[in-house]
């Protein structure tokens, strides 16, 4: 379908979905989210797509959310607001499919979120985080709360939830929130690198490692090790697992097929 306030690509396997309101540093309003939403069962339907890059335009990630929106919304409407973004993200959370957060910029409030609720980020040196809902009378409500001490632990989200406070890369880098941060012209050749080299792999054999990751994460250690075991013995049932493993026995390179 046409969307207004984002893009949705395929260059092969690799997917890219681009916010589109360069006039507000891509912040997130109702439009946006509604298309998101749109955007992902898109992705979710298309067996072609092997990873997704989530990524803004211009020279911000994204911003936040609209706050001119928000400015006036009743205790009923904020909720319903924050439940929208949430099951947005959460759908974005649980793709099957991995998912890289190409950050080109601010990524502050909701735009941290965002890319909290990809599998990976990878930031060029310019990008900036930062969760500063506190200073406007709130809280983190698309996940903030729960994804980044999930990320960096308890006492680093509880200091950037509570003062309130931007972090450049480099730190984001340092605390674990980033993979990796690259100068600005090398940046999109790097998360295009990236994202083939996770493409080429076996796309049943990712799917299975992040299933195994985000449910075993949830659980006790002893409900974990059975969730991989599990996933690990349906693996074997696959084509790719053949292929790879006769091409690893014959030093050859394994094309693999998703089957």
């Amino acid at each position: 379908m046409a969307f207004e306030t984002i893009k949705l690509e395929q260059d092969g396997f690799i997917g890219k979905l681009t916010i589109a309101r360069p006039e507000a540093l891509n912040a997130l309003n109702s439009q946006v989210l509604d298309e998101l939403d749109k955007a992902l069962d898109e992705v979710s339907a298309n067996k072609e797509l092997r990873v997704l890059i989530v990524t803004g335009e211009g020279r911000s990630f994204v911003a936040g959310a609209d706050i001119k929106e928000m400015a006036s919304l009743s205790p009923i409407e904020g909720k319903e607001f924050g439940k929208k973004g949430l099951g947005v993200f959460r759908k974005l959370e649980k793709l099957e499919i991995p998912t890289i957060a190409a950050v080109n910029g601010f990524a502050l409030g909701g735009g941290c979120e965002l890319a909290m609720s990809c599998d990976f980020r990878i930031a060029n040196e310019k990008a900036t985080f930062g969760q500063p809902e506190v200073g406007l009378g709130i809280l983190p409500g698309f996940g903030g709360t729960q994804r980044l001490q999930r990320l960096v632990g308890q006492g680093w989200a509880k200091y950037l939830i509570y003062t309130a406070r931007n972090i450049k890369a480099p730190k984001a880098l340092e605390i674990g929130l980033v993979q990796e941060v690259l100068p600005v012209d090398e940046f999109e050749a790097r998360v295009d690198e990236l994202a083939n080299i996770v493409a080429n792999n076996a796309p049943i054999g990712v799917k299975l490692a992040k299933e195994a990751i985000n449910t075993g994460a949830q659980v006790d250690i002893e409900s974990a090790i059975k969730i991989e075991e599990n996933l690990f013995g349906l693996s074997f049932a696959t084509e790719d697992q053949k292929a790879g493993m006769q091409a690893f026995v014959n030093k050859g390179k394994a094309e693999f097929q998703n089957k």
